[in-house]
């Protein structure tokens, strides 16, 4: 890009250091310095003097935002997986490009989403405040603190793609059975390798296992897959863990079963209207029902500078007049 006039590129929240450092060599970068969540005006003024918009996944990009767009505005170059956010298909009408960034996070959620698995199924959340509130502890005991095993439980894994293979892989090496259910049935080497029992009916397989993961993307058609119908099918005992996206699981129909014992937990890293956490979640934590954690299964310093630099390819590819590699193209329904 020597020669050429640096394309404008404003950034909606704070990066780690060497992301924004690296934008700011190679484009004219706003940056968030104070890291506040954009409101509704700001994004549209950046969106209406950008060349390039670089938004998270927690910026709403609507169709009547997108209508506001300058028309020196692009690129699109999301700095997350998802793009449940973004209105991909007035985007596109508009002649913008949407970029994500894919494959980087695979490994950082797959480990967040086993410990979640260990946490609530052994209590874990629940023996740490123990010791850290100072609370009373009369030492080791034959009947304190139970949870249970893992090894030897089956685990459904909803949505077998590169987060839900990952899954599989660590929670094979726990001794859990795997099973899965996907829009489609992978490969059978990998069948074989993890010992993967397939399941076309995600109803008949919810109803079956011990514990559920649910790694599926979030799209309109995933929106409450796991409805109040389908989580009545677990069984009492069975746990449920969360690290895709909170609008794939019915809330309400969740913390009824949790608050009638229905149940036997749940490990949530992402919630239906978040920042907001329903208070009802928060007071089943405290009663040691489920396990709560801020939206961080990706939440690695590796992930996020390998996050950064896709973007800067992104940016790159489709300022030197190439298609960029991350390109997202609207869903066919």
């Amino acid at each position: 890009m020597a020669g050429r006039k640096k394309p404008l590129v404003v950034i909606t929240r704070k990066l780690p250091d060497p992301v924004e450092t690296r934008m700011r060599e190679l484009f004219d970068a706003r940056l968030n310095v104070d890291d506040h969540p954009m409101t509704q005006p700001e994004l549209v003024a950046a969106m209406q003097q950008a060349d390039v918009l670089v938004p998270t996944v927690t910026d709403r990009i609507d169709e009547a935002l997108i209508a506001q767009a300058g028309p020196q505005l692009r690129l699109i170059a999301n700095f997350g997986n998802g793009v449940d956010k973004i209105d991909v298909a007035a985007a596109v009408a508009r002649g913008i490009t949407v970029t994500n960034t894919p494959n980087v996070l695979t490994e950082d959620t797959a480990d967040m989403t086993m410990a979640l698995i260990c946490a609530v199924m052994r209590r874990l959340s629940e023996g740490a405040r123990i010791i850290e509130s100072g609370g009373k502890w009369g030492g080791w005991a034959p009947t304190w603190m139970l949870g249970r095993r893992i090894r030897g439980k089956r685990l459904g894994i909803v949505g077998m793609g590169r987060i839900g293979t990952a899954l599989a892989h660590r929670a094979k090496a726990f001794g859990i059975a795997i099973h899965y259910h996907n829009r489609h049935r992978v490969l059978p080497a990998v069948e074989e390798q993890l010992e993967a029992t397939y399941w076309e009916s995600l109803d008949q397989m919810m109803a079956r296992m011990d514990i559920i993961s649910v790694n599926c993307p979030s799209t309109p058609a995933t929106y409450h897959l796991l409805s109040a119908r389908r989580l009545a099918l677990l069984q009492p005992t069975a746990y449920i863990v969360n690290t895709a996206r909170g609008d794939i699981v019915d809330e309400e129909a969740l913390i009824k079963l949790l608050q009638e014992d229905r149940l036997g937990g749940a490990g949530l890293d992402v919630y239906a209207r978040e920042p907001v956490v329903n208070p009802r979640l928060v007071k089943l934590a405290a009663k040691g029902k489920v396990v709560l954690l801020p939206h961080m299964a990706s939440a690695t310093i590796e992930g996020r500078i390998d996050m950064g630099e896709k973007v800067i390819i992104n940016i790159r590819a489709h300022c030197d007049g190439h298609r960029p590699p991350d390109r997202v193209l609207p869903l066919k329904l």
